[in-house]
């Protein structure tokens, strides 16, 4: 045993006590067996041939979009919303990630992009959003948002959600005769997708897209993937695909959009490449293309949803030249060494300053080890035998006038076996341009149209995407098609007389979670929603209250008040953030502490106040925080006075823990259930209408305060108020918040999510001991998940405060929707392995699948040094061999859709739910014993398992010195510490132990234990 603990203990660290001396050359050699990024040379290159996984460095894990969302400061007024063509809610819906409410993120993201997953996954961010992100000016530098927006509508594609209609729309058969116009939409990319579901979503119930191929995305979906996921949720709503469809486009009876009133809106790209004259005459049997040649080839060989009967990748080899430094230039380039290129020369006419392309595409191409040469001109083509044998170019220059010049004394020969032009696009088909008329054109053969209105010289005729010569990114042919549908829409109603007026108003994306009862009864007042704000300093007036209204909080109460005798004047500083969040800075505080006093407005001012909100949100609850000492009178007065104002219900404050207690208010009144009972019998003898003692939790036991409360006739109870605490102390010894300049401060109250386990703890044991006894939660509730939690403790209702403070009155949208998504999802069958809205974990290292390959298959290596670059090389094999492989099936990549089983659970069928598995430590089961199993394919070999569980824990785990792979032996205990500290979600899972677990008594018992 003593030999085993030694071994298990030989890496566990140690205090250091002298300095390390090792050769140079060692740690040379030493380094390599560690590297976990990319050598410099070429040496540890492996081939890409048949590889097409995803390369980019945004895509992100849960528990990686979590720990960014999390960073993000969720600005004002934010920049980065400013930056995005189509206007996302960056802010809110990345909120919404970070409160695990991903159906909520989804929704905001498809609201105002169709298209959301795939321009998630290819839009160039550093050029828009992330450019105005204000955390470039810190040092952590700026969100990660394209790798949020992917996650989340990857999730929510998970889902199986489809979209529906406006709920508030007319039911199609009795909309205006207006709405049933046809209208065609001429190609199915970016522009059309999204034009159609906007349309759609107006209630538009006549629309057609023509596609002249058999995949859908349009010409972009050769370059970059549109999801079918997508095009099923436009379809959801109506809108019809006819695929294989080529000008002359059908007359009719056969194509509908052509009878009058029609609308069209072309978005049919510019399918021709821009080809130089170098290059007449040359085919791609002679190893010469254009990207338009080759990027279709590609992706109908290797993307899902393109047709690949009878498709097979370009087979390249040798050297490779792409012309062009655009993004596209810089597909082809990448894309060549998954053709079967050795090498990749990318040349271009300027300088690396001049690069078209965005900064994401070409760090991929550098990181492949393409080659880049700037300042090249091409001058002829190098024939050899009728092939491609090279290059020649010439340098170019750029004049002090700013002028580049073309210097034929600097000419460079290049050999190479194919070459391949990246010039752009063009509209030169003759079919095309004729099938267009009478449309006119630009110079350029573009439609001549209003860029505000996407609007062509033919009234009826409407454009976008590439064909309009605006966009330059699949994100802004998006939006060409989101602008195009709102003036599309008002060319309608006029033709039938209706003026369409005001600011564009398009219609949110809806699903069947969006028609889901969030509302609940309590002590017969029916609460819109469960979440309403605390009595605290979100509600410090009125104007604040109603703010909260306008934004949807379905209640609030007021600040504290109290009778004019006892009215009160703050300090300041008075309320700061918590230090248990570590050096946690800006919003997403875990908590707060406040020695803030209750409110400093008169008892008039406050029931005015709930008068006139009653009278401008009736569906609105309002209920009265009071609080007086411990008089009869006093309570009787206030309690009347609040009644008369017209709030549905009072909640009496018993238990502010700073300031108040002094004055034998608050805190001095709620410890002692005697005074409790007795409080709450005046003030039922006082009034009718429900009444709630707000609870402190600084007693010994709760449970006995809410006794004392129903037996005094209180309607139920408000658990719990802030937790008494002092939060940190100077390095000079003086405290935060210190108080004036002799730096004095008191004992204040904790709140936010750090008290969350001591709230849930009240909230249970009083739902427990008082089955059926109404309960407002509060007490870090910061997220519909945490507010699920509380109802499934046993609370009706909840309230916030904390949460507010970290951000704004606009979550409460994100709660709302995060309930509704919860209680929809409870509903599904197939999803019964999810985590509320997080799906089962899947295998993962960076957030991307770990191949399982019969190369390494009974090996567990990790992704460092020789061990990573085997791992490659296997995956490399494995991916050649796949080359050959013919699947001629079309993968549609559509949307699986699931219909709940039953009926949606409310509110009300929740709570408590949670109670049958809350008891005495007695009745636990210490037959059904688990040990901890860690994934070493997910392992990111740091060794926390390993230490906890030596320092603090059972000395269980051995970890290898040289792949540091942990392995958990029999002398698990199952405690759990290892879990807890590893920083990747289920790489360690706790699995029924298959052995009897014997504790170790350290010595042998004298006496056999009475169970």
């Amino acid at each position: 045993h003593l030999i085993l603990i030694k071994h298990i203990l030989a890496l566990n660290p140690r205090v250091q006590t002298h300095a390390v001396l090792l050769s140079t050359a060692m740690k040379k050699m030493e380094k390599k067996h560690w590297k976990r990024n990319t050598e410099k040379s070429c040496e540890s290159c492996v081939k890409l041939e048949n590889n097409f996984d995803d390369i980019k460095h945004t895509t992100l894990s849960e528990r990686g979009a979590l720990r960014e969302a999390v960073r993000c400061l969720k600005c004002a007024d934010a920049p980065c919303q400013k930056s995005c063509p189509t206007n996302l809610n960056i802010k809110a819906f990345i909120t919404s990630i970070a409160n695990k409410n991903y159906y909520g993120a989804a929704r905001t993201i498809l609201s105002d992009n169709p298209l959301g997953l795939t321009c998630g996954m290819v839009c160039p961010t550093s050029d828009l959003c992330v450019g105005g992100c204000n955390l470039y000016a810190s040092e952590e530098g700026p969100i990660n948002i394209g790798g949020l927006q992917q996650f989340a509508t990857e999730v929510f594609k998970q889902m199986g959600v489809p979209q529906i209609r406006n709920p508030d729309l007319p039911p199609p058969d009795q909309i205006p005769e207006s709405y049933h116009s046809k209208i065609a939409l001429i190609g199915c990319g970016p522009a059309s997708i999204s034009c159609g579901s906007f349309l759609a979503r107006l209630g538009y119930d006549d629309i057609t897209i023509f596609e002249k191929q058999r995949f859908i995305g349009g010409l972009r979906s050769v370059i970059t993937l549109t999801h079918g996921g997508e095009v099923d949720l436009m379809k959801d709503l109506g809108v019809k695909v006819m695929k294989a469809i080529t000008p002359p486009y059908p007359t009719p009876p056969s194509c509908p959009c052509a009878l009058p009133p029609a609308s069209f809106e072309a978005g049919r790209g510019l399918p021709q490449a821009n080809r130089h004259m170098l290059f007449d005459g040359l085919s791609t049997e002679q190893g010469f293309y254009t990207s338009k040649d080759f990027l279709p080839l590609v992706a109908k060989a290797s993307k899902p949803g393109m047709c690949r009967c009878h498709s097979a990748l370009p087979e390249l080899h040798g050297t490779v030249i792409v012309l062009g430094a655009g993004d596209t230039a810089f597909d082809c380039a990448t894309s060549a060494l998954r053709c079967g290129a050795r090498r990749v020369f990318v040349v271009f006419r300027k300088g690396f300053t001049n690069i078209r392309a965005v900064p994401e595409e070409m760090e991929l191409a550098k990181e492949e080890k393409c080659e880049f040469l700037p300042f090249l001109s091409p001058r002829e083509v190098l024939l050899k035998a009728g092939r491609v044998h090279g290059m020649e170019f010439c340098r170019t220059e750029q004049t002090e006038s700013g002028q580049w010049v073309e210097d034929e004394e600097q000419i460079i020969r290049l050999k190479a076996d194919y070459i391949m032009s990246a010039f752009g696009s063009l509209m030169n088909d003759p079919t095309v341009i004729e099938a267009m008329a009478p449309i006119r054109l630009n110079r350029w053969g573009l439609p001549e149209l209003d860029p505000e209105s996407m609007q062509t010289s033919e009234p009826w005729v409407f454009a976008g995407g590439d064909v309009a010569g605006l966009a330059n990114t699949t994100v802004e042919a998006v939006n060409d098609g989101k602008q195009a549908s709102w003036h599309m829409h008002r060319y309608l109603q006029s033709i039938f007389g209706r003026t369409v007026s005001g600011p564009p108003q398009l219609p949110l994306f809806y699903s069947p979670i969006d028609t889901v009862n969030i509302s609940v009864k309590m002590c017969g007042i029916t609460f819109p929603n469960p979440f309403g704000l605390a009595s605290a300093p979100p509600t410090t007036s009125t104007t604040m209250i109603r703010r909260a209204f306008e934004q949807g909080w379905g209640f609030a109460l007021t600040k504290t008040f109290s009778l004019d005798k006892d009215l009160v004047t703050n300090v300041s500083p008075r309320i700061v953030r918590g230090t248990t969040s570590g050096p946690l800075f800006g919003p997403g505080q875990g908590s707060f502490l406040n020695i803030e006093l209750i409110s400093e407005k008169t008892a008039a001012y406050w029931c005015q106040s709930v008068t006139e909100l009653k009278a401008d949100f009736p569906d609105n609850i309002v209920i009265s925080s009071i609080m007086c000492s411990y008089n009869k009178a006093d309570w009787t007065e206030l309690a009347k006075m609040a009644e008369d104002s017209g709030a549905d219900a009072l909640e009496l404050n018993l238990s502010c823990p700073h300031g108040m207690g002094e004055r034998g208010m608050g805190l001095a009144c709620g410890q002692d259930p005697e005074l409790v009972r007795n409080i709450c019998r005046w003030v039922r003898q006082a009034v009718r209408i429900p009444f709630f003692a707000k609870l402190t939790p600084n007693v010994t036991n709760i449970v006995d305060i809410a006794k004392a409360a129903q037996e005094g006739g209180a309607d139920g109870v408000t658990a719990t108020n802030t937790v008494s605490g002092l939060m940190g102390l100077k390095a000079d010894g003086s405290p935060w918040p210190g108080i004036g300049r002799g730096r004095r401060t008191t004992y204040g109250g904790v709140s936010g999510n750090a008290i969350r386990p001591i709230a849930l703890r009240a909230v249970s044991a009083i739902a427990k001991a008082l089955p059926g006894f109404p309960i407002l939660a509060t007490g870090g509730i910061d997220s519909a998940e945490s507010g699920l939690q509380f109802l499934h403790a046993g609370a009706t209702v909840l309230q916030v405060c904390s949460a507010v403070q970290n951000q704004d009155f606009t979550v409460i949208e994100d709660y709302c929707t995060g309930l509704k998504a919860l209680l929809y999802l409870k509903s599904i069958e197939e999803l019964q392995d999810w985590d509320g809205q997080s799906p089962p974990t899947a295998r993962h290292q960076k957030g991307k699948p770990v191949a399982t390959l019969q190369e390494v298959k009974g090996r567990c290596l990790p992704s460092f040094g020789p061990y990573l670059q085997e791992k490659k090389e296997a995956i490399a094999n494995h991916k050649k061999k796949l080359r050959d492989f013919t699947d001629n099936t079309v993968s549609t990549q559509g949307m699986r859709v699931y219909t709940p089983k039953g009926p949606v659970p409310q509110v009300q069928d929740v709570i408590a739910k949670a109670l049958k598995h809350i008891g005495a430590f007695q009745e636990l089961n210490i037959e059904e014993q688990v040990q901890a199993l860690i994934d070493p394919e997910m392992c990111v070999n740091c060794g926390k398992c390993y230490m906890t569980c030596n320092d603090a824990g059972y000395q269980a785990i051995v970890f290898d010195p040289e792949t540091h792979l942990p392995t958990i032996q029999n002398s698990c205990t199952g405690c759990t510490l290892c879990l807890s500290v590893c920083p990747i979600v289920d790489c360690i899972k706790m699995v029924a132990r298959t052995t009897p677990y014997v504790p170790k008594r350290g010595l042998p018992q004298a006496v056999e234990p009475v169970c």
